[in-house]
């Protein structure tokens, strides 16, 4: 082989090798980046204990877990009634410590076994995560629901009834949907029904006065601008009541007991 011919195949193999060198340097940056983006979500369940969560049940004081109805087993935040003879109204809401307002929420969930004895028909496969809420210390002892915006989970009852999860509720709060606004309790979001105790991901995106669900990554429904007032706002203390007709820029995440069980796992926070 020349040497014209040696030279020419030494600058070809320099060059590939210059390219590939280049090439994993760039995908080493975008790796950093996505690994950043990651690591900016903070986890607020640490899947052995209830640290960092305060407990609300309805006619109980504060920190008072009444019958263990909120628990830690083998990394999941579970919801139980085993140690319920009947329920009579202990509506409870597990709460976390610090408030927040602008952020992406996400977590999964699943409906597991039977309703307990005594809960209401409507709560069968009925929970919710609690956005923009009053604070736990804020509650009246004998108050069912927190003032806050509800993102409603729910699981299919009869097969081939309708039954859609991550709807809007509104317990002592307004919001409006394309420009008007809503009064009703709750407003049914686009999503299909889940009928068995598969895990499921919702997710919420909370850019100041506008808000959306997500359910296994499809939006369901939006809204914008909440301000507090509404049914349920008389169950607050007056201190709350006199803000009627306030906006609501933020406030307390908090998970709902309604007599189903219900698991909750992995549940993490990107703040903006």
């Amino acid at each position: 082989m020349g040497l014209i011919k040696r030279l020419l195949i030494l600058t070809l193999l320099i060059g590939f090798v210059s390219n590939c060198k280049k090439t994993d340097k760039k995908n080493t940056k975008t790796d950093t980046i996505k690994t950043e983006i990651t690591e900016n979500w903070q986890s607020l369940f640490n899947g052995e204990n209830l640290d960092g969560w305060l407990v609300k049940i309805n006619g109980f004081e504060l920190n008072d877990n009444y019958n263990n109805t909120f628990r830690v087993e083998n990394g999941i935040l579970k919801v139980s009634y085993d140690n319920y003879e009947s329920f009579t109204n202990e509506f409870g809401h597990i709460f976390y410590k610090t408030p927040f307002t602008n952020y992406k929420l996400r977590l999964e969930y699943r409906f597991v076994g039977h309703q307990v004895n005594g809960g209401e028909a409507w709560a069968i496969k009925n929970s919710g995560i609690m956005l923009h809420s009053q604070s736990p210390e804020s509650m009246r002892k004998n108050q069912g629901f927190p003032l806050s915006l509800e993102f409603q989970l729910l699981g299919g009852i009869n097969e081939n009834e309708t039954r859609p999860s991550g709807n809007i509720c509104t317990p002592g709060t307004h919001v409006e949907i394309n420009g008007s606004l809503i009064t009703e309790h709750c407003i049914p979001a686009n999503c299909k029904t889940y009928y068995g105790e598969e895990w499921i991901m919702a997710e919420v995106v909370v850019n100041n006065d506008s808000i959306t669900h997500y359910i296994d990554g499809v939006p369901v429904i939006s809204y914008s601008n909440p301000t507090i007032g509404g049914q349920y706002l008389d169950d607050s203390s007056e201190d709350i009541q006199t803000k009627a007709g306030q906006s609501l820029t933020g406030g307390y995440v908090s998970l709902q007991s309604e007599s189903h069980p219900i698991e909750f796992r992995n549940i993490e926070i990107l703040e903006f």
